[in-house]
Formats: C-alpha cells, structure tokens, sequence
C-alpha cells in the first residue's frame, strides 16, 4: 500500500499543480521511480490511497501493466491519516505486505527489509535512517538545582528517523482498524506495543529523501540525476 493522498502543503507553489508523489524528480515522478525499485524487488500488485488530485493519478499510471505491475486505487473522501486508509483495503493485503510513502527517493534493500520482518515474526517493522544535526551554539546541560552537569560546545546529535516504510503482519493490525476512522501509523505502532505485540526496527546503509520541504525536493532531484543508476537498477 502506497500512501499518497496528501496536499503536500510544504512543496507548495509546486503542490498546486501536482501531488506531492507526481512531481518530476529527473525525467520522471517520483512515484514512477518508487514502483520501478518495488518492481525490481519483486513486488507485483500495489493499491495507491490517494485522494488530492487523484485523478491525475490514474491518468499516468493507469492499471500499472506498463510497469509490470497491477496498481489498483483507494480513494479517500475525507483523510485518514497514514494508517487509516489500511481499513479500507485490510482484505486485499497479503497476510506481511509494505505501506509507504509515495515521496520518497531511497536506495533501500525492500527485499532485505521484507525477509528481515518476517523472519523476526513481528507485527511490524520500521525501516529507520540515521540523522545527524549541527548545533551551531554551546549547549549546558544543568540538574535540578541549576547546577551545571556539562557544557557542549556546537555539538552533533545522532539520531533514528522513521523512513516512512514498514512492514506490517495483517492479523496483528485488524482489531486496532476501524473503517473509515483517522488513524495515523505511529500511532497504530504504539497500540500495538502497548498490546505486547513484537515490534522490531530494520537499518541498513542508505541514501534516502523525504521530498516534503522544496529544499529536500532540490536535494533529491540532484543526487538522482547525478546517479541514476544508484536508484534504478
């Protein structure tokens, strides 16, 4: 399942003439180049949940046969978040099946990633990317009794992002779904935790992009037509 309803109010001006997962990252949308990696990994069947200009998506990429794939459509009438739209579909996924975003630019293994989720046996799987961030200032840590613990001179802070993909188990997910309920995937994950069931988390070395903000877009677009065979194989 391929989420790909949103307004992409961040990417505007650009937003008001295409979806977000339309728009052109070298000679072809991103959305294009998300179903030519699934493609190659082995993928064959993917619903798009869509809903802002939807008919545009249909328009380009019809029932998917061009791509080797069969592409089906959810529509959204009102939105429901990034796991909502799994109510509207839960019986037309495999009993393991991916849901992703449609904007995103990333080399990421998804066959490595699929057996890793289910040979962990776990409700699901979060793709992770590591993230550094600059702090151009000294930064004091201090306790309680404002007594100083350290000073941090511009430190470099690590940390793990959700890349926007995972790998869900269908029959771990259906009692937290209600059709046509706003649910958000965070959210679903954490119900799941708090269920006691398994959730593991899937890393690896590679490129990935968010193509949300106009500055990531410029970003995106540049590393693929500098490398386009990093992306597609």
């Amino acid at each position: 399942l391929i989420l790909a309803g949103g307004k992409g109010m961040r990417l505007r001006p650009y937003t008001t003439i295409l979806p977000k997962p339309m728009m052109p990252i070298g000679d072809m949308p991103i959305l294009e180049i998300v179903f030519r990696q699934l493609k190659y990994s082995g993928f064959d069947s993917i619903i798009l949940a869509v809903g802002y200009m939807e008919h545009l998506f249909r328009a380009y990429f019809g029932d998917g046969s061009k791509y080797g794939l069969k592409i089906s459509y959810s529509i959204e009438e009102n939105p429901l978040g990034t796991a909502g739209p799994l109510s509207l579909v839960i019986d037309q996924l495999d009993e393991n099946f991916l849901v992703m975003n449609g904007d995103l630019l990333t080399t990421l293994n998804y066959k490595n990633l699929t057996k890793f989720h289910i040979n962990s046996s776990s409700a699901a799987t979060i793709a992770l990317h590591s993230r550094n961030v600059d702090i151009d200032y000294g930064v004091v840590h201090y306790d309680n009794n404002n007594q100083l613990i350290k000073y941090e001179e511009k430190p470099v802070i690590d940390f793990s992002v959700s890349m926007g993909i995972n790998i869900l188990n269908k029959e771990s997910i259906l009692r937290f779904l209600s059709p046509g309920e706003f649910l958000d995937l965070p959210d679903l994950i954490m119900k799941l935790k708090e269920h006691q069931h398994k959730i593991c988390c899937y890393s690896e070395d590679c490129e990935w992009l968010d193509i949300g903000r106009v500055e990531d877009y410029k970003i995106a677009s540049d590393r693929f037509n500098k490398n386009k065979s990093k992306f597609l194989k």
